[in-house]
């Protein structure tokens, strides 16, 4: 990592194992693409709330924000130029002054079943504990089958991997990306498909935060910006921000494109998994925004007042 007086651009991450990958990726890519060493790209690692706290579920310390919000108090005071994040856990609203300028091609969207007592989610024993930190991942995983007992997991992918190993949990849901990118693929048990488990708003792509007024940083990032990516994220986090989708809602969405088509599909549901709504839509992909927020708006009308108390 250089020292600022050297460096043409400073990155802020977690300290994660996975987010310095991911910081690593697009220090590449920036290298690459402005024709620059890599090693005048500073990576500037910053411990936020959500890596201190690990005793309690995000969603009764204030979501998943909680990831994100030192990071860019640091952008916000001009000590980082641009923040890499993982997509998912983006606020669903950017703090004022910053903007989702650019995302890198996303990775497989898909959740995987990591267990060495079954071989699928179906196949696990009735009363199995299934660790997991994430309501969308409760709420699905309760309404496909209700018998499982699902406990809190949290911490990066290989404290989870590790909690799993000692027994706290019978299984355990994760993002394939992650395990993709840490090179622990095969640990994988069962890929579940996105039509039998529909991802997170954002699973899979690295969103890259810069301040909205720095047209520098954003023209840097505006060359490594994959274009299909962030018109399917738009769509995504738009459906997100129309029910107002934090970590105490269990939401899913995932958008993709064919050709100029986008296709959607959202969920939202109850934490037990005891109801749930879901939608499919389709349009131009010029209408990102609009074809979210529109599913966004039916999924509320259909669940009625209430719905997520």
């Amino acid at each position: 990592m250089t020292q600022s007086g050297t460096s043409i651009l400073r990155i802020g991450t977690r300290g994660s194992p996975l987010a310095l990958i991911q910081a690593r990726l697009v220090q590449a890519q920036l290298a690459q693409a402005l024709a620059v060493d890599a090693a005048t790209i500073e990576i500037v690692v910053i411990r936020t709330s959500g890596d201190a706290i690990q005793d309690r579920p995000l969603s009764e310390v204030g979501g998943k924000g909680l990831f994100t919000k030192e990071i860019e108090e640091a952008l916000l005071g001009n000590r980082i130029d641009l923040a890499v994040h993982s997509a998912k856990d983006m606020p669903t609203h950017s703090q004022p002054g910053l903007t989702l300028a650019a995302c890198l091609e996303r990775e497989d969207p898909r959740d995987a079943f990591i267990s060495r007592k079954a071989k699928s989610m179906m196949e696990l024993p009735r009363g199995a504990t299934m660790g997991t930190a994430s309501l969308r991942r409760q709420a699905i995983t309760m309404a496909a089958r209700g018998d499982l007992r699902v406990v809190p997991l949290r911490g990066n992918v290989e404290t989870r991997l590790r909690k799993l190993e000692t027994g706290e949990c019978d299984a355990t849901l994760l993002a394939m990306a992650g395990l993709k990118r840490l090179g622990l693929a095969e640990l994988a048990t069962h890929v579940m498909s996105v039509e039998e488990f529909l991802p997170a708003v954002g699973q899979g792509a690295i969103g890259l935060e810069a301040r909205e007024g720095d047209k520098r940083t954003r023209d840097m990032l505006a060359r490594i910006d994959h274009a299909d990516t962030s018109i399917a994220v738009a769509c995504e986090r738009a459906f997100l921000a129309v029910l107002d989708g934090s970590c105490k809602t269990p939401i899913a969405g995932h958008a993709t494109l064919e050709g100029n088509t986008l296709h959607f599909r959202g969920l939202i549901a109850r934490p037990d998994g005891g109801a749930a709504h879901d939608i499919s839509g389709n349009g131009h992909l010029r209408d990102a925004v609009q074809i979210g927020e529109e599913a966004g708006r039916e999924l509320k009308h259909a669940a009625g007042p209430g719905f997520f108390d």
